[in-house]
Formats: C-alpha cells, sequence, structure tokens
C-alpha cells in the first residue's frame, strides 16, 4: 500500500470519511496501481457512512481486480450484516 493510501486509511480511521472519500477518487483517477486497495479503502469509508450500497459496490470492484483482495472478506460481512439486518425485520 502506498503513503498516499495509507494516510487516506487513517482518515478514514479517524471518521473522516467524507475526506477520504473525495481523495480516494482522485487518487483512482490519477493511479491505476493499488487500485483494488483504493476501491477496497472507498467501500470502509462508504460502510462507515452507513451507505451500504456504496460500500458493496465498491468492494466488488476491488473483487473485481483483484480477487484476493481484503475486500472479499469485507463484502461478506457487509451481506451477513444485511441479511440480519433484513431477517430482523420481518419478526418486528
Amino acid at each position: 500500500m502506498t503513503e498516499r493510501l495509507k494516510t487516506i486509511k487513517k482518515l478514514i480511521d479517524e471518521g473522516k470519511t467524507s475526506t477520504a472519500i473525495d481523495q480516494l477518487n482522485l487518487f483512482l483517477a490519477q493511479n491505476s496501481q493499488d487500485a483494488d486497495m483504493a476501491y477496497y479503502l472507498l467501500g470502509n469509508a462508504f460502510r462507515k457512512q452507513g451507505d451500504w450500497q456504496g460500500a458493496l459496490n465498491n468492494y466488488q470492484e476491488a473483487i473485481d481486480i483483484n480477487p484476493d483482495s481484503p475486500a472479499a472478506e469485507a463484502r461478506n460481512m457487509v451481506i451477513d450484516i444485511l441479511n440480519f439486518y433484513n431477517k430482523d425485520m420481518f419478526n418486528q
């Protein structure tokens, strides 16, 4: 992972997701290397914002580039969470 992506990951960890998303979009527009990691981080940023669809879309982009990306596990986790929530809705 590049230093720039490490810096952006730190922004996500600190809850500065909007800034991180802007920087990741800029990164992707300027770089083709580490695109899978950038999409994975975008997925994490959207997940932190509660944008589940945005997270899944970006995780899938990362997986399409690199099937061994950590996005595969993250995507499965989000799907499990959404399945839990949807099941819970039926139990009300």
